[in-house]
């Protein structure tokens, strides 16, 4: 348990973070289902997922290459 005032500001930050973080993580996920269920050449579904991984990776709960190798598999999905 925080004792210190700073501490438990700190918390509180956290649990704010945690929440929208939570969120990013969750469209991203629903934008890779639609990739998944999506047709051949469907240009929303990549575009959603797209925006969900800049996103993220903006936020910085991607690293640079986990993004770009996502990206590169969504394409590569819609394109078989």
């Amino acid at each position: 348990m925080a004792i210190t005032k700073s501490a438990k500001k700190a918390h509180r930050q956290s649990l704010r973070k945690k929440v929208t973080n939570d969120a990013r993580k969750e469209k991203l996920r629903v934008a890779l289902k639609g990739v998944r269920f999506a047709e051949k050449g469907d240009t929303k579904a990549i575009a959603a997922a797209y925006k969900a991984i800049d996103k993220m990776l903006k936020s910085g709960l991607l690293k640079k290459n986990t993004a770009a190798r996502r990206k590169a598999k969504v394409a590569k999905m819609l394109k078989a």
